[in-house]
């Protein structure tokens, strides 16, 4: 058989699975908040690997190894700044987190930022924090979407916009049915077949450049051969800073606390955390080697080089093996929206309040404002194509910097009252945006860390005056 039937036997048997898990979940989904949260009694296990699965994937798969890529040795920076936010995320802010959400039977983060808030300040923080997730996540989304038509692309040599439609079909569909527990399954089982790509595509690219030792003299060769991202030193420290502060974003990104939030016990946090870590390593160090091995490969280019995964797997590895690693792959790419639409969907239906409205078709409502930012991802998706890492890269900052400062003051028991919560919420939004659209910023470090300070300077200072029923 060739490569492409290959590849399509194998991806039409994984989504008959994920639609299955999503049939299967539908069963456990009786109402709002098993819709979106589980019924928060999700095990270690599917916690730590759904967290890394939804963190991860088209971004990382294509984006961050055509960043390798392009940039070198020197995109090694990022490295310690992704695994330092699980860190964050796990250890120092999950155990609060968890215990909020039981306490006060919270649904989403956004209930959480607005706890001990009352009457129209609640109403304005709410639907800020509501239109900044739903504004972000239509470009995240979009990101995913083009990862999967970029995918579609390359394997079947078919229209972007037929596969981009491919791709976010199945996606709603097992959502739909399925709600958190059918993502949180399905993602779990992306993230093993993201590990094994992370083991087998390295592998294969260091033994196409002459083993281990050769790999080592390519990347060393290039470390004493380059002057690092930009001119001059101010340059250089900005990117690497840019590089850290990518770290800084978890703390704010609802599709991840939410994880933490629905974990069945605060003590099986640790233990998910060792999980989570240990993949994330694997997984992201696995892509650094990718994209550096495919610069001594393949000629670099200049741009955006999100192909170059396909390029290279199809290039070392045998028929039979690409199209199955391929079909991983696509599958994987597929599937990671899905927690993105379903906080989105959280946002719209729950936050703002939209299902309530309907009491006896408040699943319903909640299944269809998902429906719905998935048609208008998929819109984005094809009116305004961008590169998939610019796109993961400015919802990841701007929602780290609304939302993040304003978590880490509540788990420090330093609540911001209303005024300061909306304030940093602005401010952090408000900053990225701006530097965003700026070009040439140095090492993008602005963009990534300055509205985050900013919005945590903010939220410290203001703190609120009886921190009623908000200390976790």
């Amino acid at each position: 058989m060739s490569t492409v039937t290959i590849t399509l036997i194998t991806l039409v048997l994984y989504q008959g699975v994920l639609l299955g898990i999503g049939f299967w979940a539908k069963g456990r989904t009786d109402n709002t908040r098993d819709f979106f949260l589980g019924g928060r009694n999700v095990g270690p296990v599917i916690t730590a690997l759904s967290y890394g699965a939804s963190s991860s994937s088209a971004w990382v798969l294509l984006g961050l190894t055509g960043y390798f890529y392009t940039t070198g040795i020197v995109a090694l920076w990022i490295l310690p700044g992704i695994w330092s936010g699980y860190v964050v995320v796990w250890l120092f802010i999950g155990p609060g987190l968890r215990r909020a959400a039981g306490q006060h039977d919270l649904v989403t983060l956004t209930d959480y930022l607005a706890l001990g808030a009352e009457g129209g300040a609640r109403k304005t923080i709410v639907w800020l924090a509501a239109f900044m997730i739903i504004f972000s996540f239509s470009f995240y989304v979009a990101g995913q979407f083009q990862g999967a038509g970029t995918a579609f692309v390359s394997a079947f040599d078919l229209p972007m916009s037929v596969s981009v439609l491919i791709g976010a079909s199945v996606v709603l569909v097992y959502t739909w049915l399925g709600g958190f527990w059918a993502v949180s399954i399905t993602d779990a089982v992306q993230a093993g077949l993201m590990l094994l790509v992370a083991i087998i595509l390295p592998i294969a690219a260091i033994v196409a450049l002459g083993g281990p030792g050769a790999f080592w003299h390519a990347v060393t060769h290039e470390a004493a051969n380059t002057n690092g991202p930009g001119a001059g030193t101010l340059a250089s420290i900005g990117f690497v800073i840019g590089s850290l502060g990518i770290g800084i974003g978890p703390v704010g990104q609802p599709q991840l606390l939410t994880r933490l939030m629905a974990i069945d016990r605060e003590e099986d946090i640790r233990r998910g955390f060792v999980l989570a870590l240990g993949w994330a390593v694997v997984v992201f160090s696995a892509m650094a080697i990718l994209g550096l091995a495919a610069r001594a490969l393949i000629l670099p280019e200049t741009g955006a080089s999100e192909g170059v995964f396909f390029a290279l797997s199809n290039s070392i590895l045998p028929g039979v093996l690409a199209g199955i690693v391929l079909a991983a792959v696509l599958s994987a790419i597929m599937s990671t929206a899905d927690s993105l639409l379903l906080v989105a969907g959280s946002a719209a239906a729950h936050d703002l309040g939209l299902a309530r409205r309907f009491p006896r078709h408040a699943l319903l409502v909640s299944r269809l404002m998902t429906a719905f930012l998935c048609v208008a991802a998929v819109m984005l998706t094809l009116a305004l194509p961008a590169s998939i890492y610019g796109r993961v890269l400015f919802a990841w900052s701007a929602l780290g910097a609304a939302f993040g400062p304003l978590v880490i003051a509540m788990v420090m028991g330093r609540p911001a009252r209303p005024a300061g919560t909306i304030a940093a919420m602005l401010t952090g939004f408000g900053l990225t945006v701006v530097l965003y659209l700026h070009p040439n910023t140095p090492g993008d470090w602005l963009e990534r860390v300055l509205p985050f300070v900013v919005a945590l300077g903010i939220a410290l200072m203001m703190p609120k005056r009886q921190q009623k029923g908000t200390n976790t």
